[in-house]
């Protein structure tokens, strides 16, 4: 019976991101046994995929607690989808035939840097992860992203006051550049024509509260709900309106509408929504042509020049335009 190592430590999306790997691999390897490793924070994400046996955990750096075990497995292949120092290290003690992501970080350096894009065109991360399992006879099946909610974290949206047709608001992101000012959202939600569910983390809640002040209609659930729960109120949702973050690939993978707003980061970074049999499904919102974006690839705490033009610039009218596109049902008059 063969056996497959998979490799990627963080983050949320990124770790959702590849699921197409893990399927496919299982899918298409007679007998296959899959294994994968990731930080302890972001278990939750492979720990309920039906297509992984076995899930290693790591706290912070540290490896020699999971690699004592992991020596005994044997891999006949090592999948490293992270590609740095610290898989770079596992690879090298396990000593089984391994094959690495390509993370073009010399190309990325060049867009943010100066603004050289050599990045392949219109190819998402994804894509690129099927690169590396290319050589043992895995193929991309198409079929888009997993994410397996266990049954005791499926939330009756009732028990919030949730109605049955309503717009999920992400508004985290763990950079601020990556997310839209307080008052923007304001003004966006204003003109939904439906009832709106905030979510984010625990550092989102300030925020939240600032916007329910102003809107007490809406429904905040931010700081509440663990991945898991957060995940089955996006499965529920009948749009959902999101910045660059983990939200979003949770979101593609049960191929939910979405209204994506970008700030300092750019879709030529292969990180977009993934929905390949579903493309129209998902709408990209940037300002274009701004000489200072990308500024980096993930993003800061505050923008470097000061304006912040890549998201105050945006285009209210038509974000509104899109999410109310389609939506079942108008707030009721209060």
């Amino acid at each position: 019976m063969p056996k497959v190592l998979i490799i990627r430590f963080s983050s949320i999306g990124d770790v959702v991101l590849t699921s197409p790997i893990v399927r496919c691999i299982k899918q298409q390897i007679k007998d296959v046994e899959v294994h994968y490793i990731t930080k302890i924070q972001h278990e939750q994400i492979v720990e309920n995929n039906p297509y992984i046996d076995k899930v290693y955990t790591i706290e912070k750096e540290e490896l020699h607690m999971a690699l004592r075990e992991m020596k005994k497995e044997n891999y006949d292949y090592v999948i490293d989808l992270h590609n740095n120092l610290r898989s770079g290290r596992l690879k090298r003690a396990l000593r089984a035939k391994s094959f690495s992501f390509p993370k073009l970080n010399r190309k990325k350096f060049l867009l943010t840097a100066f603004k050289i894009n050599s990045l392949p065109k219109d190819v998402h991360v994804v894509d690129r992860y099927f690169e590396t399992v290319k050589k043992i006879g895995v193929k991309n099946d198409l079929e888009g992203l997993d994410y397996f909610i266990p049954a005791e974290d499926v939330i009756d949206i009732s028990k919030f006051g949730i109605k049955k047709d309503f717009v999920v608001f992400s508004i985290g992101a763990k950079f601020a550049t990556k997310r839209m000012p307080v008052e923007m959202i304001i003004e966006i939600i204003k003109q939904i024509n439906s009832q709106v569910v905030l979510m984010g983390g625990l550092v989102d809640v300030e925020r939240a509260e600032e916007i329910q002040k102003v809107c007490p209609q809406v429904i905040n659930l931010c700081g509440i709900l663990k991945l898991n729960k957060t995940a089955s109120v996006l499965k529920q949702t009948q749009k959902v309106v999101c910045f660059d973050t983990g939200l979003m690939h949770i979101a593609s993978a049960f191929k939910k509408p979405i209204v994506s707003i970008w700030g300092n980061t750019v879709t030529d970074l292969g990180m977009y929504p993934y929905m390949p049999s579903h493309q129209d499904r998902f709408s990209v919102h940037e300002v274009e042509d701004l000489s200072c974006r990308p500024c980096s690839k993930i993003g800061y705490k505050k923008c470097p020049k000061g304006h912040f033009k890549c998201m105050r610039n945006q285009d209210i009218g038509a974000i509104v335009s899109d999410i109310n596109k389609g939506l079942s049902s108008v707030p009721e008059e209060s």
